[in-house]
């Protein structure tokens, strides 16, 4: 699966290993991946794409604001917690 902008990517390497993070940008071969809080749109994180690996989800970054950037992953998190603890 290739990211795109707006992807929901989780993190495999560096300091921010195993968070959840969206690409609002690409360019030159490089992702740039923001969280709202750690990371907000001001300041985005730029990443190899080797680094990162996308969950599955998109959202629309039209008009995106740090604060409905946590909201989205937070709703992210507790859909696939409530999804894993229906599969058991």
């Amino acid at each position: 699966m290739e990211v795109v902008k707006g992807s929901l990517v989780k993190a495999r390497a560096g300091r921010d290993k195993d968070s959840l993070f969206v690409a609002v940008g690409i360019c030159g071969g490089f992702v740039y991946i923001c969280d709202g809080k750690s990371r907000p749109l001001e300041r985005p994180k730029r990443k190899n794409p080797k680094h990162i690996s996308p969950v599955g989800a998109v959202i629309d970054t039209d008009g995106l604001s740090n604060k409905k950037l946590r909201r989205l992953i937070s709703q992210y998190l507790t859909q696939a917690d409530s999804q894993q603890t229906e599969n058991l």
